[in-house]
């Protein structure tokens, strides 16, 4: 048999009242105002404390008693991007924490098997984080539909109401626009690649609102390239354009880290100098940033924070199997990491 708790236990550990800890275990703290980040605490140091896996057979306890949820799924659209190795640790050190097992699956390009797949998942798994866009519509609707526990990570659905942990890339856009006019730079390049230009509209309507709130910066050139092969394949021809007069760009925004690496080799191919003829800044962290000859100034995702909000979110869903009314959309603020690639004043 377990250890037995009761909910004055967890009250003391917190010092709060045991009417409040009997709330929250019970699933009643929003209708009594009670902050999502007590919530929180509240449910960590339960699950610390063996609240939802210990056998139950005392009548003075009012936890809920629940079987220990077993292994949490992610499934990812591939094992390449730099996020996925970034998280992974973080995630894995956050449901070790609260008795979880972690896996990873990536997305089959087989569409037929990677359905018949969704529905076995709850052979596997007791609930499944999906990774960008592995979220996508039929996977989402699969899901539902089975009422089976899943968040998304990196990851919105404007049209569902759907528990998600995202980076704000609002936020992150100011950032950078705050950056680029504190260091005097007017013609900005804003590159993605070909086949995610449409995916990333809202970023780029973000980054140009954030540039246009600063009258020294002129409207921004967006590019998009076809990047596929090497780097010597990929035509950099609409690009090079807007590098040379009239309109000399001072700096280039690469909304995706995989585009920094084979821009620099053109760049050096050109005879090019990082900073000094063409600043470079990314949307996101890539691996092996900090060591390039030009270092890169990148957003840095919260990775410890975006873990923490993705395990705690999962087991909520998990525990509530899967019904739970109340869906949670987090948006966590990005860091600049400043380098030399964006030069200074």
């Amino acid at each position: 048999m377990g250890k037995k708790f009761k909910n004055k236990d967890l009250a003391a550990k917190l010092g709060v009242s045991g009417t409040l800890v009997s709330l929250v275990l019970n699933n009643k703290a929003d209708q009594h105002g009670i902050r999502k980040d007590t919530q929180e605490k509240v449910l960590a140091m339960a699950r610390q404390m063996g609240f939802f896996n210990a056998p139950d057979d005392n009548k003075e306890t009012t936890s809920p008693v629940e079987e220990k949820p077993g292994v949490i799924g992610m499934i990812v659209p591939s094992m390449s991007d730099p996020f996925i190795t970034g998280i992974t640790p973080y995630l894995q050190k956050a449901f070790a924490s609260i008795g979880l097992g972690f896996s990873i699956i990536t997305k089959d390009p087989d569409d037929q098997r990677y359905d018949r797949l969704t529905n076995a998942f709850r052979k596997f798994f007791s609930g499944l984080v999906l990774v960008g866009e592995a979220a996508d519509d039929s996977t989402i609707r699969t899901l539902r539909s089975a009422e089976y526990p899943f968040i998304l990570l990196e990851k919105s659905v404007k049209t569902l109401r759907l528990s998600t942990v995202t980076t704000d890339s609002s936020s992150g856009a100011r950032l950078i626009a705050e950056h680029i006019a504190k260091l005097g730079y007017k013609n900005i390049i804003i590159t993605t690649d070909r086949k995610s230009f449409k995916a990333d509209t809202n970023t780029l309507n973000e980054i140009d609102n954030a540039l246009g709130q600063f009258e020294s910066i002129n409207t921004p050139a967006i590019v998009d390239i076809d990047i596929k092969g090497t780097s010597d394949d990929i035509d950099f021809s609409d690009l090079e354009k807007l590098l040379r007069p009239p309109f000399r760009a001072d700096v280039i925004i690469a909304l995706h880290a995989s585009f920094v690496y084979p821009l620099m080799s053109f760049i050096r191919k050109r005879k090019l100098r990082v900073p000094q003829d063409v600043a470079i800044i990314s949307m996101e962290e890539g691996t092996g940033f900090d060591l390039m000859v030009s270092p890169i100034t990148c957003l840095r995702k919260p990775l410890p924070g975006m873990a923490i909000k993705v395990a705690n979110m999962i087991w909520s869903e998990v525990k509530n199997s899967g019904k739970s009314k109340f869906k949670r959309q987090v948006n966590l603020t990005p860091e600049l990491i400043v380098r030399n690639s964006c030069g200074t004043l």
